[in-house]
């Protein structure tokens, strides 16, 4: 019977079909996906920051950053058995949860939080063939690397599947 695997906040989880991977609240959190077709070795990271240089005291928490995290994410989906040159991925999250006045940048964590970990699977040459990332809700994501798909749910709107 396919197990569920919960993947909890600046967290990380791998597994092989048809078992499937769960992460609950991505606010301004990114939840990668990451997927051998071939396999159906899957991964699923839930980043919180986008880089782990520009934190002073990061703790060594790997899963926590787009940057580090994606490539412990690879590594472990490789030491299962994924071939590196056939992962694929989708990415959701990185919702702006708060208007502030006069926001700086560094205030835009979600925004940050997409394009940091797009430009990383892009330096991995990990191809992103969807994403649902943005607007101003937090969503729940469920990824199945058996099929590829990514559900997505949010209160009081469509389920959604990538």
């Amino acid at each position: 019977m396919a197990e569920i695997i919960k993947v909890g906040m600046a967290d990380l989880k791998t597994c092989k079909a048809p078992d499937a991977l769960i992460t609950l609240g991505l606010g301004s959190c990114v939840g990668i996906a990451i997927r051998d077709p071939l396999t159906k070795i899957g991964g699923l990271a839930h980043i919180m920051l986008p880089d782990s240089k520009a934190i002073m005291n990061n703790n060594g928490v790997k899963e926590k950053f787009a940057d580090t995290g994606i490539e412990e994410l690879v590594q472990q989906m490789v030491g299962l058995g994924a071939d590196r040159n056939r992962l694929v991925a989708k990415i959701a999250g990185g919702a702006t949860m708060f208007q502030l006045q006069g926001r700086s940048d560094i205030m835009k964590i979600g925004e940050r939080n997409v394009q940091a970990s797009i430009k990383k699977l892009n330096e991995l040459n990990i191809a992103l063939l969807s994403r649902d990332t943005g607007d101003n809700y937090g969503r729940t994501v469920t990824f199945y690397p058996e099929t590829g798909e990514f559900h997505i749910r949010a209160i009081g709107r469509d389920n959604k599947i990538i």
